[in-house]
């Protein structure tokens, strides 16, 4: 028997609104009271192994000593100062360090809190870019089925308005161009038919690379950046990568555009950034697009900031995950999760309802054919000693890439047996 939870829980859910859950229907919280490495510790004394990196953020597991000590330090120096008309060292020395990561090309970062609205500033550029020169038409973007990219308004309507979170609010959404990837010739000469139709009215080409990831962890080749960069010169638009899942390291580089001769023209970067410490989301422009601004019309300035747009002890953070890049065999390690995800879930893909098993770097799907209790299969996965969190019918595994080979094995362990464990579904 569990210990009964503390007294906060309850006086809490009384006031607290959950993301993404159904209030009257779903499962209580779990109460967490500590985090280490791969760990999460409950209240009642229970430790589960983190399978999924609180959302794929927290890249060097929980309670790095040295992004405590850099935060700690900036905390006694100056936790925060508006970015208005005024600049600090660490977000001067990040931005700097940023670009310098993603190379030539990129020479401008703009700060946000969180995802979604370091999205929606890429958007705002793009559409902003054009503005600029003169053109008012060009205020809508192709963007991708499968597609996830944030929760507001804005992201909302580049997210895939049939099969995503968000078609509840269609009719209150700016319509956009929505296709499937180009993964193929065939395709390509598809989308490139559709684009000579909207490219007048259209800002850019927005696309998560290589992983699609809240729309059911969909990947594709690096082939397909190339033709999107192809297809973008040929119709003189913006291409815009959301690296937000993708970015520091999970794919196995950097940055995920690095596995493929196309770079964009703007990046968004959030999640892992600070090593899943603190809010803070970076959108990275190019010189040609930050020159689409310079001018001596105020009108031409980028009206956008956030109250904690670039916040210090966020900055501080970001930068000590940055160091740990440098000084730690990070994608070496992602290499290795690579292998053992691959050979670990092999199991799976004999089960008769598991439609597909896929990985790339850090990153593994298993894909049920469905349809599943996802509540029930999370509290088995918790009885079992791991935290997973299936969404749709995708069970996924975004590890820490230090994760211990012991939390490894037992991760690795307790969701196939889970799944071993499951009964098909009906008819």
């Amino acid at each position: 028997m569990h210990t009964p939870p503390p007294a906060w829980v309850a006086d809490g859910a009384r006031h607290v609104w959950l993301p993404y859950a159904q209030m009257k229907t779903a499962a209580p919280p779990l109460p967490v009271v500590r985090t280490r490495g791969s760990r999460i510790e409950l209240a009642d004394g229970r430790s589960l192994v983190d399978g999924v990196a609180s959302w794929w953020t927290a890249c060097h597991g929980y309670n790095h000593p040295d992004i405590a000590q850099a935060v700690r330090e900036q905390l006694d120096a100056m936790p925060h100062v508006m970015f208005g008309g005024l600049t600090h060292e660490p977000a001067a020395r990040l931005a700097q360090r940023l670009c310098a990561l993603l190379g030539p090309g990129f020479d401008r970062v703009f700060y946000t809190d969180s995802g979604s609205v370091a999205v929606e500033v890429a958007m705002k550029m793009a559409v902003q870019f054009w503005l600029n020169r003169g053109e008012r038409l060009r205020s809508r973007f192709l963007a991708f089925r499968g597609g996830y990219h944030g929760d507001t308004f804005g992201t909302m309507a580049v997210c895939d308005p049939e099969d995503g979170m968000h078609s509840l609010f269609r009719g209150l959404l700016t319509a956009h161009v929505i296709a499937p990837l180009p993964r193929d010739d065939a395709s390509a000469a598809e989308l490139d038919a559709l684009l000579g139709r909207h490219a007048h009215e259209l800002a850019g080409i927005l696309v998560e690379p290589l992983v699609q990831g809240a729309g059911g962890m969909l990947m594709h080749p690096p082939e397909v950046l190339a033709r999107l960069r192809a297809l973008a010169d040929r119709h003189g638009l913006l291409l815009i990568y959301d690296e937000i899942f993708t970015g520091f390291g999970r794919t196995g580089t950097m940055f995920a555009f690095e596995q493929a001769d196309a770079r964009p023209d703007i990046v968004t970067l959030s999640k892992a950034l600070t090593g899943g410490t603190l809010p803070l989301a970076a959108t990275v422009a190019s010189q040609r697009v930050f020159d689409g601004f310079w001018s001596d019309d105020p009108g031409h300035a980028l009206m956008h900031g956030p109250t904690f747009m670039g916040n210090a002890l966020a900055c501080a953070a970001a930068n000590a995950s940055l160091d740990l890049f440098e000084r730690e065999p990070r994608l070496r390690q992602v290499a290795a999760l690579s292998g053992a995800l691959e050979a670990g879930l092999a199991p799976c893909r004999e089960l008769p309802w598991v439609r597909d098993v896929r990985v790339l770097g850090a990153i593994a799907a298993i894909e049920l054919a469905g349809p599943f209790d996802r509540d029930a299969l999370r509290a088995r996965l918790v009885d079992a000693g791991v935290w997973v969190r299936p969404f749709g019918n995708i069970v996924y595994l975004t590890p820490a890439f230090t994760i211990g080979q012991d939390d490894l094995d037992f991760l690795i362990a307790a969701v196939v047996g889970v799944l071993q464990g499951m009964q098909a579904p009906a008819g």
